[in-house]
C-alpha cells in the first residue's frame, strides 16, 4: 500500500481508503468488522463514512454505519491506527436528499446544527474527534447526484460560505475536529471556501471528495486545476461507476445481490450510453490481459490530484479483490486506448 500527502494537512493517507456506505444495510456489524480487520491488515489507514449511512438512507438506519465502526473502535482500541472521516448532511435543495428525521431536520451549515451534528457522530463513533469533517453537498443550489439542466435560485435562505467556515473553524479550535473537507462541490464553491479562508484567517479545507470514474471524468474540467494547485487532497468516491466498470452488468443484466439490483433508484451509471462505453472500458482492459476491476480502479489512483479512492465491498473477497489493484500498473498504449474510448463516448454519467 502506497501513500500520499492529503492537501496540506500532513496526514498522510493511503491511496485505497474503505468506504462504509452498506454498513447496516447490505452488512451486518460482524461483515463490516471483518473488513475492518482485513483494511488495515492490507495497509489501509482511512476510513470514510456519514451521518445518514448506510445508503439508501432511511429512519431506522440512520446512523447505523457510524455506530458499527464505534464498535470496533471500541471493541480494538486502535483509534490511533486510524484516519477517521465522516460528513453532515445539508438542507434539500435542487434535488439533494431530504432527511427530515437527521436531527428533526436542523440540516443547515449554521454553527450550531454542525456542533450538534459533530457532537452526534462522536457520539456514535465513540470518538472524541475526527480527523476530517466533510460538508456532505454544498448549502445552495447546484448540480449534484446526476442532476443536469441547473437552474440559478438566490437561495435567500441558504447559510453563507463564511459563516459555514467560522463554524468549520470554530469546531477544529474545539478540539472535534482536525481537519475540514467538502464533498459533491464545485469548482465555484472550492474556489470560495479557500478565498474567504484565507481572507478571514479561517482554517483551510483540506480535500474534496467528489465522484470520479472513467463513466464520469467531468471532475478534470475545473476541479482537478485547481486541487493540484491549491493542494487540496482529492477522495474519490465511485471509482468503478456502482458497479458498472466491472463487467457484470451487460446488456441490462443485474447481479444478484448487487446495489442496482436491490436498490432501483441508482440509475446514474446505468443509461445505454454509459452501458456502451463500460463496455469498451472493459473489453479495453481484458484486451491487455487486466482485470477490469483493477483497471478501472489503477486508473484513478494513477491520476495525479488524487490522494485516495474510497473501495466499498459487501464481502470480504470482494475487498480483497478490489485492494490488489494497488500493484497494477496501466501501459502508456493502454492509456492511449483509454482516451480513444473518451473521445467517442465523452462522460456519460456526470
Amino acid at each position: 500500500m502506497q501513500y500520499r500527502a492529503l492537501g496540506r494537512s500532513g496526514l498522510n493517507i493511503s491511496e485505497f481508503g474503505l468506504g462504509t456506505m452498506s454498513w447496516g444495510e447490505q452488512n451486518t456489524e460482524d461483515e463490516a468488522h471483518s473488513q475492518m480487520d482485513a483494511a488495515l491488515e492490507a495497509g489501509v489507514n482511512f476510513v470514510d463514512t456519514a451521518e445518514m449511512y448506510p445508503v439508501p438512507p432511511r429512519v431506522d438506519t440512520y446512523g447505523c454505519s457510524e455506530s458499527i465502526l464505534g464498535n470496533w473502535l471500541r471493541k480494538t482500541g486502535r483509534r490511533r491506527d486510524l484516519l477517521i472521516a465522516t460528513k453532515a448532511v445539508g438542507p434539500a435543495r435542487a434535488g439533494k436528499a431530504n432527511l427530515p428525521y437527521i436531527r428533526e431536520g436542523r440540516v443547515s451549515y449554521t454553527r450550531a446544527h454542525l456542533f450538534e451534528a459533530v457532537d452526534a457522530s462522536l457520539r456514535r463513533l465513540q470518538t472524541d474527534y475526527v480527523d476530517l469533517f466533510q460538508l456532505h453537498w454544498p448549502d445552495r443550489s447546484t448540480n449534484v447526484f446526476q442532476s443536469l439542466d441547473y437552474k440559478y435560485e438566490l437561495d435567500d435562505s441558504a447559510v453563507s460560505i463564511v459563516e459555514t467556515l467560522e463554524a468549520l473553524d470554530a469546531l477544529v479550535q474545539s478540539g472535534r475536529v482536525r481537519h475540514i473537507g467538502l464533498s459533491n462541490e464545485t469548482p465555484w464553491g472550492l474556489a470560495s471556501f479557500l478565498h474567504f479562508a484565507d481572507v478571514h484567517g479561517y482554517t483551510r479545507v483540506t480535500s474534496i471528495q467528489n465522484s470520479y470514474n472513467l463513466l464520469n471524468l467531468d471532475f478534470e474540467h475545473g476541479l482537478a486545476e485547481m486541487a493540484l494547485r491549491e493542494k487540496v487532497g482529492v477522495l474519490v468516491y465511485s471509482p468503478l461507476a456502482m458497479g458498472m466498470l466491472t463487467g457484470k452488468y451487460f446488456c441490462g443484466e443485474r447481479a444478484g445481490g448487487s446495489r442496482l439490483d436491490l436498490f432501483g433508484r441508482f440509475f446514474r451509471y446505468s443509461n445505454e450510453r454509459a452501458q456502451d462505453a463500460a463496455f469498451a472500458y472493459t473489453a479495453l482492459f481484458r484486451k491487455h490481459g487486466i482485470d477490469p476491476v483493477h483497471g478501472s480502479l489503477a486508473f484513478v489512483i494513477g491520476r495525479p490530484f488524487v490522494a485516495s479512492t474510497l473501495i466499498g465491498a459487501t464481502s470480504l473477497a470482494q475487498l480483497e479483490h478490489n485492494l490488489a489493484a494497488a500493484d497494477v500498473k496501466l501501459s502508456e498504449e493502454l492509456l492511449v486506448g483509454l482516451q480513444d474510448i473518451y473521445r467517442q463516448y465523452g462522460s456519460p454519467s456526470p
